[in-house]
């Protein structure tokens, strides 16, 4: 595996913006979901995706649903803290307490983050106390440097 700074998952992350929303996509200026974009800056920095994800459901709220996502990102990612996050760190949300994790984005500055949103293109937010009610676990790309 080699190394990436932070700044590198930062600008590669950026390079998305404006990418449809497409649901289970991840081709850059065509289109992607949360997950799609994800995966996208993955095989940006390391050249290819870890695993292939399975079919899952568009809906947010889905409460048969386990935690696929947190289970993904631990094998492939290293967990963090939650408030430790930092800029090219990865951002799981879960809309409410009693529901599995079922977004996730790219820290892209302090106060900032790059997501794709369903009936909206990938883009970058400001990160409010709104988002950090919702944020469920942090994680950093494998081999991140400053």
């Amino acid at each position: 595996m080699i190394a990436v700074e932070r700044a590198a998952i930062v600008a590669a992350a950026r390079s998305w913006l404006g990418t449809p929303f497409h649901h289970q996509a991840s081709l850059q200026g065509v289109g992607c979901d949360c997950l799609g974009l994800l995966r996208g800056v993955y095989r940006d920095l390391y050249g290819s995706e870890p695993e292939l994800p399975p079919a899952y459901s568009r809906l947010c709220a889905d409460r048969a649903g386990t935690e696929a996502l947190v289970e993904a990102a631990c094998r492939h990612l290293r967990p963090l803290a939650c408030g430790l996050e930092r800029p090219g760190d990865v951002l799981l949300f879960r809309w409410r307490p009693h529901l599995p994790a079922r977004h996730c984005a790219i820290m892209s500055g302090n106060d900032t983050l790059i997501h794709a949103q369903d009936g909206a293109a990938v883009t970058e937010v400001a990160f409010t106390p709104w988002w950090r009610r919702r944020l469920s676990h942090v994680f950093s790309f494998p081999e991140v440097i400053d």
